[in-house]
């Protein structure tokens, strides 16, 4: 508990309309989009200045008490859940767009602006801000910037990290730095920005965000094509790969995730089929033309039963509506919906695709795949019901085996979503013990007082203990206790 004392200095720096403690307000934010994770806080802050966020900060280092940055609480991993004895740091109202900058080609945004609100005006003067996370509408950059967030044309456009320039950031200890600028080239010194990039609210709190944009494409071709095997389809987004064609998007759904967005958003979406994909090309008109004329010709050699390709941008917009309605459609099946996202090398699709469906029969449950298959990042998504104890519990074991499957194969247990509460206890298999000590003393050295969003990404470690277990009998016991739950 903060004492309420504390919490009375906390609502004088952001003034009383600004401090929410209401039992329905520490409900609202008790949660994020990740399912079966929750905790209520202390007190909601809304702060209006980075003034104010240095004097919580300070304040937090005086009387120890967490703070856990928020934007939309979008995220899927956790991230944005409160931690006992924590307050939210609300910053969805941070939502203006400061500058955009045409001749070098930059925006500087506050972190609460929505990500499609920037699609939205940079595209308006021509110019073009590539991530598009499948919560785009809803989600904020701030929190983008937080998890590293991907989307739909990640396979051409690269994530979130490849459009930071520059990062505003409330230190752990209250000081503000800026770090980055409109500069292409700057090697002065640790590269800081990078460094808070994927941090998840762990290292420092951002105010400002500096975006590198691009010139908008000339023009875009979408297309949907059908097969029977998921063999095929995999087969078949490999062979465009390795022709040298690097479409924007390559998006994959399984029969169960085709059946549910038909049912949802009735596209006329052929339901026998086992597999689709959604492509798009874009760029140059004469090269989008030679693109897809190729990727017309690899699809059918890899027994494509039918291609269908948007003659305008209204068409466009209705195919690319079978993959952004994915988490939507499967969503309405069953109460609870844990969706999960895995990354594994290309040529390893498809037996991924296979361990999950055969692990989805093994516990007896309901699972629907979609995903990035341009870079081998899939969502595996159970429709359960969180009123199952016992499904929940198959469905717990599932996952472990979908992780521990994708890190075999040379993958990893996130590809978008970041690790928060839901992966950390499965981020040492992916990352190795010298690499968690080594996040722990980044931690610990910058955040002493582990007052920024603590026992996310990895447990904190109590500072009377040593260095983590090095040998299989360490690690074990390790296990058993608990240290990494």
């Amino acid at each position: 508990m903060i004492n309420p004392s504390v919490l009375q200095k906390l609502s004088r720096i952001v003034g009383k309309e600004n401090y929410l403690d209401s039992q329905e307000d520490k409900i609202t934010y008790s949660y994020d989009g990740t399912p079966l994770i929750s905790q209520l806080p202390e007190a909601v802050i809304i702060p209006h200045s980075k003034e104010e966020i240095a004097q919580i900060v300070t304040l937090a280092n005086e009387v120890a008490f967490a703070i856990v940055p928020r934007g939309s609480g979008s995220g899927l991993s956790g991230g944005s859940v409160p931690v006992e004895n924590s307050i939210v740091l609300l910053m969805s109202h941070w939502n203006k767009i400061l500058e955009i900058d045409t001749e070098n080609l930059t925006a500087l945004v506050e972190p609460g602006v929505i990500t499609a609100d920037v699609h939205s005006a940079v595209e308006k003067l021509g110019l073009f801000y590539p991530p598009d996370p499948g919560s785009m509408n809803i989600c904020t950059i701030g929190g983008n910037v937080a998890e590293n967030a991907g989307g739909l044309r990640g396979l051409k456009y690269g994530v979130t990290k490849h459009y930071v320039m520059g990062l505003e950031v409330v230190l752990p200890n209250g000081e503000i730095i800026f770090s980055g600028g409109k500069s292409v080239k700057d090697v002065a010194g640790y590269n800081l920005k990078d460094f808070f990039v994927g941090s998840e609210g762990t290292l420092g709190i951002f105010t400002k965000i500096l975006l590198k944009l691009i010139p908008k494409p000339e023009t875009s071709k979408t297309m949907l094509a059908y097969f029977q095997s998921r063999k095929e389809a995999a087969e078949a987004v490999s062979a465009i790969v390795a022709a040298h064609i690097v479409p924007a998007t390559i998006e994959f759904l399984d029969q169960t995730t085709i059946k549910c967005v038909e049912e949802y958003a009735h596209l006329g979406l052929p339901t026998s089929i086992e597999s689709l994909l959604l492509i798009e090309v874009d760029g140059r008109p004469s090269v989008v033309e030679e693109d897809a004329a190729k990727i017309v010709v690899l699809c059918k050699r890899h027994n494509c039963i039918e291609i269908k390709i948007a003659q305008n941008a209204v068409e466009a917009i209705r195919l690319k509506t079978a993959r952004r309605a994915a988490f939507s459609a499967l969503a309405r099946v069953k109460p609870t919906t844990i969706l999960e996202d895995v990354t594994v090398p290309r040529t390893e699709l498809a037996p991924m695709l296979e361990r999950i469906d055969s692990i989805a029969g093994k516990y007896n449950l309901l699972f629907g795949t979609f995903g990035h298959a341009g870079d081998g990042n899939l969502h595996p998504t159970c429709l359960t019901d969180e009123r199952d104890t016992n499904e929940i519990h198959r469905a717990e074991s599932a996952f472990e085996e979908i992780f521990n499957e994708s890190i075999k194969m040379g993958g990893t247990i996130t590809g978008e979503h970041g690790t928060g509460l839901a992966k950390k206890k499965f981020l040492p298999a992916v990352a190795g013990i010298p690499a968690i000590a080594m996040m722990q003393s980044i931690k610990s050295s910058i955040d002493p007082n582990a007052i920024l969003n603590p026992g996310k990404v990895f447990s904190i470690k109590p500072k009377c203990e040593g260095s983590l277990p090095r040998n299989r009998e360490q690690i074990k016991k390790f296990e058993e206790l608990g240290a990494w739950t």
